[in-house]
């Protein structure tokens, strides 16, 4: 469980590194996991944004129980898992994911959702950990974005350069098995993998179901080009739908 200390600091920072971590026995099998995923489909060897659409298996990592209490200190105890993806980032030539809010993404209103960000392997400066700004999350609100053409990069969307001042940036350097929790506003990005090490990270994401996940919104991007944004099935994990408007029927 979170201390109230680290609690606070989710809500200041907009991310924290909780007294926790995942045995290497789990970690084991998110590998093998992740290795039966690029040999169906070797191209997501460097990003998958939709494990659950291809493999239900993860779906064991999305309840683990330490991992939805954490989860449930910082959104409440009725949460949904809607997403889980595979930021693989090879050696050598792993991409640049650029500066971004994950909400500028995702169809869910009230935006609201808290994402575990799983180490797989050691996270580095060297092989592109995760970046944050810390306190970026705190206006609630989805800064200015701008479609990239840039090659190598894992995402499409970036903050508009005026909109932060990388020089406050943070790297979020975690040993395997170790997690990060960050808010569904926080300013991040990660630069690319030019070392020798591979720098695999799954990512978990959980609403409260005070939100909806709109299936019928449009979207500014399809992520993948596989699996739309609509077309994502959501799991009730804990509690009950608040809102009495979200749909968990299987959509894929």
């Amino acid at each position: 469980m979170l201390t109230n200390e680290q609690i606070e600091r989710y809500h200041r920072d907009g991310f924290v590194t909780p007294d926790f971590r995942l045995s290497e026995d789990v970690i084991a099998e998110i590998r093998q996991a992740h290795d039966r995923l690029i040999q169906r489909h070797p191209e997501f060897n460097d990003y998958c944004s939709a494990l659950l659409a291809f493999d239900p298996w993860y779906l064991t990592v999305g309840r683990i129980p330490a991992i939805l209490d954490m989860v449930m200190q910082l959104i409440g105890n009725d949460i949904a898992l809607w997403n889980a993806s595979f930021f693989a980032k090879p050696a050598r030539v792993g991409s640049r994911t650029p500066w971004h809010q994950d909400g500028e993404y995702w169809p869910i209103q009230p935006l609201a959702t808290c994402t575990a960000w799983i180490a797989i392997d050691a996270a580095t400066p060297a092989n592109g950990c995760l970046r944050v700004i810390p306190g970026s999350h705190r206006a609630k609100r989805l800064a200015q974005h701008n479609i990239s053409h840039a090659s190598g990069i894992a995402l499409t969307l970036e903050l508009d350069a005026s909109q932060f001042d990388e020089t406050e940036a943070v790297d979020i350097v975690l040993e395997p098995g170790q997690i990060s929790l960050h808010d569904v506003y926080l300013f991040h990005g990660s630069e690319p993998n030019y070392s020798e090490h591979p720098r695999r990270g799954m990512t978990l994401r959980y609403m409260p179901t005070t939100s909806v996940y709109r299936h019928d919104l449009p979207t500014r991007t399809q992520s993948d080009g596989v699996r739309h944004l609509s077309e994502r099935t959501v799991y009730l994990m804990r509690g009950i739908d608040q809102s009495g408007q979200n749909d968990f029927r299987m959509r894929h």
